[in-house]
């Protein structure tokens, strides 16, 4: 083949590299538009997985690359004071220009066209370079690539200028392990530094803050002298007297301080011309994988070109090896863009977690991009993960009463001199009012559309019971409606008769009396979504005409073209509306529930209040979020005044329409819809998200809810329940440990098995977990599985120091 590359980068040299190491035969020019001996920015990381790669690609290359490498396993977090360290993380740093220096002499060796000061400023530049013949056009011309902006409109860019400022500097300081640093000013500013040294002699040196520290520092307004200058006193107390460096291009000189730029493009290749490294995506340096990826595309862009293309050589062949090329390096860089997305959107947002103890500030910081949970951590380092546990079991509410009778604990049979191993994050207590959940665990409100006229039955006293026996802190009823008029199918609970709180009353004493589980009564009002099908007789299907009762919503906004469109609602209308939600608060508290949640989600009634999207009223009901709250607030507070002082309530709330248009509930709506109910007197916030419009688009993934909960735990200063495909214990004690949430409410996994929380206990080995006495023999069976299954596979998840 006769190989154009654009970009004398890590990724244009080393893919190069391959392909000559492939076939000698292929004739491969490499056009830079810098010199040979220009190499702008510091240090480049690489994780151990990555260097495997580029060993098994090109051995060489590798060794010749090995020699020059900085290595550590720790990471160090200064924060107020305090460094905490965390081990076992295995990366290695190398000098840029060092990694280049290697590649361009690999690349010299191999029989590569090395072409300098060579600009190809559109596709006819080639053929005047004699290279318009060449069957494949290799674009590795960065970020700002000007051949993916040429195809546009086949490739698609989607670029994503992010709001943090960074400035990519150097320092003789020699940083012994990954340190980040953080810095607060009496103005409110947030700054901080990812440092780490790359060679014998230097250290990487970013900064980074948000535009409006940025601004505060008078950074918008220095050249790169002054940002040294200022950079070096902001962080002396690290430098130890060490200058910080600064190595640009011209062009940044007057303004070195840039943003990051997410680059995510739908097609990657287009004829003969593909995409390669940040040309056709980036990944944010807190992660460190700009070059990690850039290597791998090279390494998958030369198999698939070498390994599948035949005899062919072009057309057919040439396509067919693009695409294979696309299909696997796409999805590996969209799975590490979400993690990237994750640790970006953590640093851009430092100062909402500045509140946080250092203990768990550091800890939310390790675990920011979701690749590395809990129990990952504890194979990293024990030591260290032990440490956290025991601050936050420290930090936990205390449990008090007496133990069931028809519970049972047991200590540890491994704690040595008596001592106990600290409980995993999700087994320690949390206090709300007077209630002591025993756990972080809630079985998340889930609709059985089972009811009869409204009364719960056998089904519902079986499915919350067995859920209760399996051991979660707290039990959340499904949405209960308040009147007939409020239920979404007929199948749905009420809380309006006398036989509903009888019903109900019966349920609550099983739960107190088998259990040391707490039960919540979710209580709601369908709004413009009543009135339809049971769900598995359809989605938002209205029910027939015979059936069919009258709905109210804010406006008489259907909520799918295909549902009848709701009446209204009058003045008289909400103040019938509240009475009924203060008449079930009543009946919930003679019926024994522990706590009481008003649902404001989902579309439902207050939720189409709160959301734009469906309340299109020119009363004081409507218009800005102050007003959109009215309502809800109103029901709340009256609610909140019919229940006892001394228990806990909460509201599930939809933390984002999902509408990308602008129309729905933002972030910073959430954080203040969440903090008008904490101030109304709601002890937690059940963050859910969308279901509020058919037009949303919901970004899918594991807990992928969680950050809203994080905002407003954060943010608003409010506590928090997470929701959504939240799966396993690891992820609970991530969840929690980090802070992102207080309790965490599962809904499928207790579907597929009710004692969940007990399974998990066994398999993070934690004994204390009480169990029905009745249950005692399957208690010991399932332990002794666990041990069996760790000696078996050596430490595994929650295996290490506990069972």
């Amino acid at each position: 083949m006769k190989v154009v590359v654009i970009g004398g980068g890590p990724a244009g040299l080393f893919f190069a590299c391959l392909m000559k190491r492939a076939d000698r035969a292929h004739h491969v020019t490499v056009l830079e538009r810098n010199a040979a001996t220009d190499a702008f920015g510091w240090g480049v990381v690489f994780s151990d997985a990555t260097l495997d790669n580029v060993r098994a690609a090109d051995p060489e290359t590798y060794d010749a690359i090995a020699r020059h490498f900085a290595r550590w396993d720790d990471i160090d977090v200064h924060v107020k004071g305090h460094v905490i360290t965390s081990g076992g993380h295995g990366f290695s740093g190398l000098a840029r220009k060092t990694l280049l220096d290697v590649l361009r002499a690999r690349a010299e060796s191999l029989g590569v066209e090395l072409r300098w000061g060579c600009d190809v400023p559109d596709d006819g530049a080639l053929r005047g370079m004699g290279l318009g013949d060449a069957d494949l056009v290799v674009a590795a011309d960065g970020v700002n690539s000007r051949v993916r902006a040429r195809h546009a409109s086949v490739f698609a860019p989607d670029l994503d200028a992010r709001p943090a400022k960074y400035v990519w500097l150097g320092t003789t300081r020699l940083f012994d392990a990954f340190t980040f640093l953080f810095v607060e000013t009496p103005d409110g500013g947030v700054y901080q530094a990812h440092a780490y040294r790359f060679d014998e002699t230097r250290s990487a040196f970013i900064v980074e803050c948000d535009e409006r520290s940025w601004r505060l520092a008078g950074f918008d307004r220095m050249d790169a002298d002054a940002t040294v200058d200022a950079c070096e006193a902001m962080f002396a107390p690290w430098l130890d007297g060490h200058p910080l460096l600064a190595k640009l291009p011209p062009s940044q000189r007057a303004t070195p301080w840039t943003s990051f730029v997410r680059v995510r493009c739908e097609r990657w290749y287009d004829g003969n011309v593909v995409l390669l490294g940040d040309a056709a995506h980036t990944a944010h340096f807190s992660i460190g994988s700009g070059t990690k990826l850039a290597m791998e595309d090279a390494i998958a862009l030369s198999r698939a070109l070498n390994g599948g293309m035949g005899d062919e050589g072009r057309g057919t062949g040439l396509a067919a090896a693009l695409q294979a090329y696309q299909d696997e390096r796409m999805t590996e860089a969209l799975r590490l863009q979400n993690a990237a997305r994750n640790s970006m959107e953590w640093f851009e947002n430092v100062r909402r977690y500045m509140r946080l103890e250092p203990e768990q500030f550091a800890y939310s910081l390790l675990t920011r991009s979701q690749r590395v949970s809990h129990e990952n951590l504890r194979l990293r380092d024990a030591a260290y993960l032990g440490g956290v546990e025991r601050w936050f079991a420290s930090r936990g509410a205390p449990p008090h009463g007496e133990v069931a009778q028809t519970a049972t604990t047991e200590r540890d049979p491994n704690a040595a001199n008596g001592s106990e191993p600290p409980p995993p994050p999700m087994f320690t207590p949390f206090q709300l009012r007077s209630v002591t959940l025993e756990n972080r665990v809630v079985v998340s409100p889930m609709d059985m559309y089972s009811a009869e006229d409204g009364t719960p039955n056998d089904f519902h006293l079986v499915h919350l019971g067995a859920r209760a026996l399996g051991g979660a802190g707290l039990i959340m009823t499904e949405m209960t409606c308040v009147s007939p008029e409020a239920r979404i199918t007929l199948g749905c609970t009420g809380m309006y008769t006398s036989e509903h709180e009888a019903a109900w009353a019966r349920i609550v004493a099983f739960v107190h009396d088998r259990s040391r589980s707490k039960i919540c009564l979710q209580l709601g009002h369908s709004g413009g979504k009543g009135a339809t099908r049971l769900m598995w007789e359809g989605t938002d299907v209205p029910l027939d005409e015979g059936q069919r009762w009258e709905t109210l919503a804010p406006s008489a906004v259907p909520y799918r073209p295909t549902m009848p469109a709701p009446r209204a609602m009058t003045r008289d209308d909400m103040e019938r509306v509240r009475a009924e939600f203060v008449r079930a608060t009543r009946m919930a508290d003679r019926a024994g529930f522990d706590m009481v949640e008003l649902h404001c989600a989902h579309g439902y009634l207050l939720s189409a209040f709160i959301t734009p999207l469906l309340n299109h009223r020119d009363d004081e009901y409507g218009g800005a979020l102050e007003n959109r709250l009215r309502f809800p607030l109103e029901v709340f507070a009256a609610m909140r005044d019919a229940w006892p002082a001394h228990l806990p309530m909460s509201v599930r709330i939809s933390a984002t329409d999902w509408v990308d248009d602008g129309r729905g509930v933002s972030g910073d709506d959430a954080v203040a819809i969440a903090g008008a109910f904490h101030a109304a007197g709601a002890d937690v916030i059940h963050v859910s998200t969308g279901q509020t419009s058919p037009d949303a688009r919901p970004v899918y993934g594991r807990m992928f809810q969680t950050p809203y909960s994080d905002r407003i735990r954060n943010e608003a200063g409010v506590p928090t329940i997470a929701v959504g495909n939240i799966t396993d214990a690891d992820q609970v004690n991530s969840i929690v440990a980090a802070g992102r949430a207080d309790l965490c409410a599962l809904a499928r996994p207790h579907l597929a098995d009710p004692h969940w929380t007990l399974h998990a206990a066994a398999q993070l080995g934690y004994r204390a977990q009480p169990w029905p006495i009745q249950y005692r023999t399957g208690k010991m069976q399932l332990e002794r599985n666990a041990m069996r299954d760790a000696a078996g596979r050596g430490p595994g998840v929650g295996e290490v120091g506990r069972v």
